[in-house]
């Protein structure tokens, strides 16, 4: 039956063994990720027993690769970028650099040529957004500085791979793959690069001038049918149907178009509603996107070349962690940031695989490589977990043990204190804003509507540095730490107003601010109910919890509809 039914046999036995060792491997607290590629391995044809169709799997692959895309499309911010932008380019432009050095020079070792050891070098530059994303959730920091610097650095390596992806095909002749005898390929390689560049251009030109206009009109047509599932067909079809077109009318990847097609549709009010519609599907075929990848490696790499996955393992977490970690100390950053974003990018994953898998259809990579990529993904992914959790207890043995450590952690920053000329009103009876993000910031606008002074504290240099143009009295610094409470001038405070959730570290502040100023009021935010529950219980102050007081406001908004005594005709027709 197997043999007449390829696609039902690989999408049974892909799924079927994925969701086995999937749920092991979260039991054993590794990502998901592991155990699909070792799925893969096991229906591969590298192991004995029942054997894939490696061609249907192939396929269904780039399907995960477009809806893979296609999610991070809709989910990147530009203006989350920006805001971390100061470190983020420059640090994940060189950190990919090193990187992508290192795996050469390991290359040119071996005797591998130029090429190869590009494409090898720059499959090992990239981290897994899918991995980062699952190890700052688990810690409760995704929505902190230090995550958002994580996620801003991956962004850029995103885009950075992407751009590779377009450039690669057309160098391939130069970098040592195979060349076509056809009269085309005859031509100068800037002719080549530059249809390759027009043809991109012309992609990207007609999705930000007619894709912004027309897919949200069309996901607002389709919306007013009311029918959920025309709703969820049309994102899907959006994203495959967009992805075809690029390749087939501009050459471009299915990965870059899938990629425009979810940004451009994030211009749509209904962003949310299709990234929560097209979540399952895109899941699933995630996850034959690793099956089949994991179908492409041969185990036996790690008994006959013990030396190389060694090598290639050192590159992913010991040379990408420090190049990250002397980057962002460089850039004057806290050491936590910097070991939190070293952790980050200590593992690789999807666009590895469509590095390398591209660099293999080209020609330019060996099979062997393909395998040692895989070998890398494989144990960094099961090993980023523990370096995480490792994040803090390194910070404080080296603290503990190195002067240079105490210094960099204690050494000057123009925005660690507020200039000698502030004035008296930031310095005494002053509200202490910890966090100006989206809640921090109407907060502010409400201080500032009504006159009361305040002092930001943001762990954000570059934000701090924008406020203090703008003439907002901000220090610069994690608000846990109590030199940065101090500088906000605390002790003499009238409030402490905590605007970001960050439940690691609120104690703290709390405990800080009690001790250098016992009767100031302090006001908290928190996402998690229990958390909420406990911090009103332990008596730190007045607690808001998102989703309770939403309830309390819609709540107090009806019940005034319906007061007894009041004509509620009027607000019923308004």
């Amino acid at each position: 039956m197997e043999h007449n039914y390829p696609l039902i046999t690989t999408l049974a036995a892909g799924f079927g063994i994925a969701l086995v060792l999937g749920f092991i491997a979260e039991r054993i607290k590794i990502p998901a990720l592991v155990g699909y590629l070792v799925a893969g391995i096991i229906i591969g044809p590298a192991t004995p027993g029942f054997v894939a169709d490696v061609q249907m799997a192939a396929q269904l692959s780039e399907i995960g690769v477009m809806l893979l895309m296609f999610g991070v499309g809709l989910h990147f911010s530009l203006s989350d970028l920006m805001a971390v932008k100061r470190i983020a380019i420059p640090g994940a432009v060189v950190q990919m650099g090193l990187a992508t050095v290192l795996g050469m020079g390991l290359a040119s070792w071996w005797g591998w040529s130029l090429g190869a050891g590009l494409v090898f070098g720059l499959s090992l530059s990239c981290a897994s957004t899918v991995v980062l994303l699952k190890g700052l959730e688990s810690r409760g920091v995704l929505d902190s500085m230090n995550g958002r610097i994580a996620v801003g650095w991956l962004v850029v390596e995103d885009l950075a791979t992407v751009l590779v992806l377009v450039l690669l095909p057309p160098l391939a002749g130069v970098l040592g793959g195979p060349v076509a005898a056809s009269a085309g390929d005859a031509r100068p390689l800037w002719m080549t690069i530059g249809q390759t560049l027009l043809q991109v251009s012309a992609f990207i030109a007609l999705m930000l001038v007619f894709g912004r206009r027309a897919l949200p009109w069309l996901l607002w047509q389709v919306a007013k049918t009311g029918s959920r599932e025309l709703f969820t067909l049309s994102v899907v079809a959006c994203a495959i149907g967009i992805a075809f077109g690029a390749a087939e009318l501009f050459s471009v990847s299915f990965a870059l178009g899938a990629f425009f097609a979810g940004m451009v549709m994030r211009e749509s009010q209904f962003s949310h509603r299709a990234a929560q519609e097209s979540l399952p599907l895109r899941d699933a075929f995630s996850v034959l996107f690793f099956v089949s990848v994991g179908m492409l490696f041969d185990p036996q790499i790690i008994f006959d070349e013990p030396a190389r996955v060694l090598g290639v393992v050192a590159i992913i977490i010991a040379g990408k962690s420090i190049a990250a970690l002397g980057l962002v100390l460089a850039f004057r950053y806290p050491l936590n940031t910097a070991l939190t974003v070293a952790a980050s990018l200590a593992q690789i994953g999807e666009f590895s695989f469509i590095l390398a898998g591209l660099g293999l259809a080209l020609g330019l990579l060996p099979k062997e490589g393909m395998s040692l990529v895989l070998a890398g993904a494989l144990i960094s992914i099961a090993l980023n977990p523990f370096l995480f959790a490792a994040v803090e207890p390194v910070r404080r043995w080296i603290l503990q043990r190195s002067d240079l450590a105490r210094r960099l952690e204690q050494r000057d920053d123009p925005y660690a204190e507020l200039p000698m000329s502030t004035e008296r009103k930031y310095l005494e009876g002053q509200v202490v804003l910890v966090g100006y993000g989206r809640v921090g910031l109407r907060i502010a606008r409400a201080l500032d509507a009504r006159g009361i002074p305040y002092v930001v504290a943001e762990q954000n240099r570059e934000l701090v540095e924008d406020l203090r143009k703008k003439g907002v009295a901000a220090v610069s610094g994690n608000a846990a730490e109590p030199a940065v409470l101090i500088q906000a001038h605390i002790a003499d405070a009238a409030m402490l107003v905590v605007a970001t959730p960050d439940p690691l570290n609120v104690r703290q502040m709390v405990e800080t601010a009690r001790t250098l100023n016992p009767d100031i009021e302090i006001v908290l935010r928190t996402h998690s109910e229990d958390e909420s529950q406990m911090l009103r219980m332990d008596g730190v102050g007045t607690v808001f919890y998102g989703e309770e007081e939403l309830a309390k406001g819609m709540t107090l908004h009806v019940l005034e509809r319906f007061t007894p005594g009041v004509d509620n005709s009027a607000g019923q027709h308004a």
